[in-house]
């Protein structure tokens, strides 16, 4: 066998989406900071993004992480997420299946029953509590960086729909919200297609018309990803919400050939982003929680638990938790000769 690279990646999913974790194999990425060395690999070393998202070795609903040496003292290890068209500044799940992979593998040692850590992300410091029993962990809650509303029920004009009402928030990314019952759209998984193209319609509209740069980081700009939620369908909820991650470029020539992929899970982000729109108009506060359900079902579990400022907006500090787990660990290499270096996609489901 003839290898020209070999990436080691442990596979693991959080409430069913997918986050693949790079643990060995990559060059060192300079930077003074977390988001200094994903832009360097953003502009350097996308290539290893698309190889472990593309095929032959990716699929649309992937996610990937990639370890990397902290430059925060008060951080354990470094983080930086890789989707399909971005690099967010923070991920819930895929913080989930990091910190699972890190304690299960024993990169870092697991304490019973809590073991306490931090990860510097793009985004700033996260830090997490895992609750371990036997080795395994069963429950990751951490306390995200602060989110805030930036646009509450904002008109805007989408292609293909009209006017619609939407929220822009941070929760680590930067979210459009739209209400999926005003929408009448349906949020059963089964709707996905339909669910997609709207999302995305709104998406391209709201970055458009309404779009926003983050008070403490001008590098960071969206939104770039699409929530449409609904009232809980399932006891023990709060709502329910569907979330769209682009996969490619959107017409607005053509807005029902749109590309993008629904997330799995509730979204730890979204879930915080949501929180932070209940919060500025006064209807979740502090103490108080919100339990998120995705497209399967599966919950995030989003409390606030402390009101703080970003720039000139009224902000939440939330803690979001969930469970990971690990089912797979892999050797990604690529033959010298192989014509697709850096992965492909095609059509027919991108």
């Amino acid at each position: 066998m003839r290898i020209a690279r070999m990436i080691t990646a442990v596979e693991a999913h959080a409430e069913g989406e997918p986050g693949r974790v790079i643990t060995g194999g990559l060059p060192h990425m300079p930077g003074e900071s977390v988001f200094e060395k994903m832009r360097y690999m953003q502009e350097n070393l996308d290539d290893v993004r698309t190889l472990m998202l593309q095929e032959p070795r990716g699929n649309p609903a992937l996610c990937c992480n990639a370890l990397v040496p902290p430059c925060d003292p008060e951080a354990d290890a470094g983080l930086i997420i890789m989707e399909q068209t971005e690099y967010p500044p923070m991920s819930g799940s895929n913080v989930i299946c990091t910190v699972t992979v890190l304690l299960e593998t024993g990169i870092l040692p697991m304490v019973e029953p809590v073991t306490t850590l931090t990860l510097e992300t793009p985004a700033g410091l996260v830090r997490v509590q895992a609750e371990c029993c036997d080795g395994k962990v069963t429950r990751v809650t951490f306390r995200n960086v602060p989110a805030f509303a930036m646009h509450l029920d904002a008109p805007i004009e989408v292609a293909g729909v009209g006017t619609v009402r939407v929220d822009v928030a941070w929760g680590g990314m930067f979210f459009v919200l739209a209400d999926a019952d005003a929408l009448g759209v349906s949020l059963d998984p089964q709707n996905g297609r339909e669910i997609v193209r709207i999302s995305e319609a709104i998406r391209h509209a709201s970055v458009e018309q309404l779009g926003v740069v983050h008070p403490d980081n001008a590098g960071i700009t969206g939104p770039t990803i699409t929530n449409l939620y609904g009232a809980p369908v399932d006891a023990g909820t709060d709502g329910r919400g569907a979330i769209t991650l682009s996969t490619g470029p959107f017409d607005p020539e053509n807005p029902g050939e749109a590309s993008g992929i629904l997330d799995r899970s509730p979204c730890g982000t979204g879930t915080c982003a949501k929180m932070a729109v209940l919060y500025a108009r006064g209807q979740l506060g502090v103490g108080q929680g919100y339990v998120n359900a995705g497209p399967m079902g599966t919950r995030f579990v989003g409390r606030i638990v402390e009101e703080t400022t970003v720039g000139p907006y009224p902000a939440i500090v939330p803690t979001l938790s969930g469970q990971g787990w690990i089912y797979g660990t892999t050797n990604w290499t690529v033959d010298p000769s192989d014509p697709f270096q850096s992965g492909f996609t095609i059509g027919d489901m991108w």
